[in-house]
């Protein structure tokens, strides 16, 4: 993850802790867990309109059969 270990996310939650106090983490780890949400959510939208354009232009080419020249 980035190249830090876990003594350095350690050294990283406990700076957090005093800045922000016991009282207020919860609340901030209520808001990361929303914004990851929100962030997948984003990116499942994204994938499935990208499925959904690649099938709709791959269905026309798939079924239509190949025309011979009857001369």
């Amino acid at each position: 993850m980035f190249g830090i270990g876990y003594p350095e996310l350690l050294v990283i939650l406990f700076i957090i802790l005093l800045i922000y106090g016991g009282a207020k983490l919860p609340e901030l780890a209520k808001g990361m867990g929303k914004a990851v949400n929100e962030f997948k959510k984003a990116k499942d939208g994204v994938e499935d309109s990208i499925k959904k354009e690649l099938s709709s232009t791959e269905k026309p080419n798939q079924n239509k059969p190949e025309e011979k020249d009857k001369t």
